[in-house]
């Protein structure tokens, strides 16, 4: 039996990575999908004014609202899944998730970034990647945005220029 962890963050492209696992699941039913949402931790300042029965409310409230819409896909498709819910840093409890459950491999989704987006910006992608040694399965997300595609190179080339323009 296959196990796979299927993190969900909460975004439309968890979709796209639970389509391919109810593809995969059409041709192999021997399999376990482990669903993870990983929700952010309170700032220490913030967590001294608040209760720990209220902080874990509010992390499990977060984590069913993102779990919901993959859970029903799943129980259209008449899937098991196991749900599990951490607090942390999520490519951290990621890779530590597939370790404890024992996967045999992560399906997660990204969104479609241009080269500089990533060249400037730190991946959960990319850190559970580096980081772990079960395989992972990259579901590409949606389009990238107009900003993304034209205004951040735009304003990385101006940076550029005044730098280059301050340095005469």
């Amino acid at each position: 039996m296959q196990k796979i962890l299927l993190p969900v963050a909460g975004t439309a492209n968890d979709r796209l990575a639970v389509q391919q696992v109810i593809k995969r699941f059409a041709n192999d039913s021997a399999m376990e999908v482990h669903l993870l949402n990983v929700q952010p931790p309170f700032d220490s300042h913030v967590a001294n004014f608040s209760s720990r029965r209220s902080r874990n409310e509010f992390h499990r409230e977060r984590a069913e609202k993102a779990l919901a819409p993959v859970k029903d896909m799943l129980d259209r498709h008449s899937i098991p899944s196991a749900v599990h819910v951490e607090v942390g840093d999520p490519a951290t409890a990621i890779v530590a998730a597939a370790r404890r459950l024992q996967c045999d491999e992560i399906v997660m989704a990204t969104a479609r970034k241009n080269s500089l987006t990533r060249l400037v910006e730190v991946s959960v992608t990319d850190r559970v990647i580096e980081r772990t040694p079960v395989p992972v399965e990259v579901v590409s997300g949606s389009e990238i945005s107009k900003w993304e595609r034209y205004g951040i190179p735009a304003l990385i080339g101006a940076g550029l220029a005044m730098a280059l323009a301050i340095a005469d």
